[in-house]
């Protein structure tokens, strides 16, 4: 059972190809993106005056009748599974969830199930209109297994775009919170002389690199300065914890989004995040300066501590700006509480 077809005229003055022309006048309420347009011309699930046109260039005219077949989207390949999620906001087009630790967001060949997408699609069911002409959640920005926080996922192809595009342009306000060794502070002699780290006013560190997957080992990100992907991450400390400092909880957020981007770029500033296994490194505290429960918590901490606080953006179908904030889990709690 398909859709019933979708019929409409193409207005004055249309672009020259016949995809730029469907993707200008296609009704907004259809909520079909350009690359599903592109998929059902393909398909030659688009006539023009009747007849199946497959060829995108193909050229059109002010007055053409245009019916494009939308099959149903179909369900997954991915199965639904009942996982209790923290949900934070939800409606028609996109839910907003708090992730917990552990979690890993997208199936993947190590982690097929137990995942962020599985309990999307148990939980929103049938409200998932389909992205790409399939009943899925659209992820557009993860966040790794051992971080908890903030993520928005779409639950309609017009929806996955809108957002999709402001991560691109990184108009998506991230903030997010990490307890580090030491304190990246703009008195500190040692930071001004590593390589792509300076400070704004109010003692803001800001490090821009090139990030790329390390040749060494594939699973982490390496820092360069030639080549890779353009990374920026601004550092403002909230509280430190010791006299003198061993460990301060910061406010870090992104301009780009990249992978481990804050764990490699405080690693690289000399403060690595507690509990990376990955970038931290166990560092020696000194003893006189903590409390004996503080320096047991930071030795004891087996993850690495950070967590996606604040996350903001215009809500793609309303246009309105939203904002939601994330209360710190449990674990960074209570290590921020024997610190003190």
């Amino acid at each position: 059972m398909g859709h019933a077809p979708l019929e409409f005229t193409i207005a004055e003055d249309p672009p020259k190809r016949l995809d730029k022309a469907l993707a200008r006048d296609v009704p907004e309420a259809a909520s079909i993106s350009r690359s599903r347009i592109a998929k059902l011309l393909e398909a030659g699930a688009v006539q023009i005056n009747g007849v199946a046109v497959t060829d995108p260039r193909a050229k059109v005219s002010a007055g053409d009748t245009v019916v494009i077949h939308v099959p149903e989207a179909e369900d997954s390949h991915i199965g639904p599974e009942d996982i209790p999620l923290d949900v934070v906001f939800e409606d028609d087009d996109l839910i907003v969830v708090n992730k917990p630790v552990g979690m890993v967001v997208h199936p993947a060949p190590g982690s097929p199930n137990g995942t962020l997408v599985n309990a999307l699609l148990h939980h929103c069911g049938d409200s998932l209109s389909g992205v790409g002409g399939e009943k899925r959640p659209g992820i557009v920005h993860r966040i790794d297994k051992e971080t908890s926080g903030l993520l928005v996922a779409a639950k309609s192809d017009k929806a996955h775009h809108g957002l999709a595009a402001q991560f691109e342009k990184h108009t998506v306000e991230r903030y997010y919170r990490a307890v580090v060794y030491g304190a990246p502070d703009s008195n500190d002699p040692r930071l001004r002389g590593v390589k792509g780290v300076n400070f704004e006013a109010g003692n803001i560190m800001r490090v821009t690199t090139q990030l790329a997957r390390s040749k060494h080992d594939r699973q982490k990100q390496a820092v360069l300065f030639n080549g890779g992907r353009h990374a920026v991450t601004r550092v403002r400390i909230v509280e430190t914890f010791g006299a003198p400092v061993q460990a301060s909880l910061v406010e870090c957020w992104l301009e780009t989004g990249r992978t481990h981007q804050i764990r490699v770029h405080m690693a690289h500033a000399g403060h690595g995040l507690v509990g990376d296994p990955t970038y931290g490194g166990r560092r020696k505290l000194k003893s006189a300066a903590l409390s004996d429960q503080g320096l047991t918590a930071v030795a004891n901490f087996n993850r690495q501590a950070l967590h996606a606080a604040v996350l903001g953006f215009v809500h793609p179908v309303s246009e309105e700006k939203i904002r939601f904030e994330a209360p710190l889990p449990l674990d960074m709690s209570e290590l921020i509480a024997k610190l003190k």
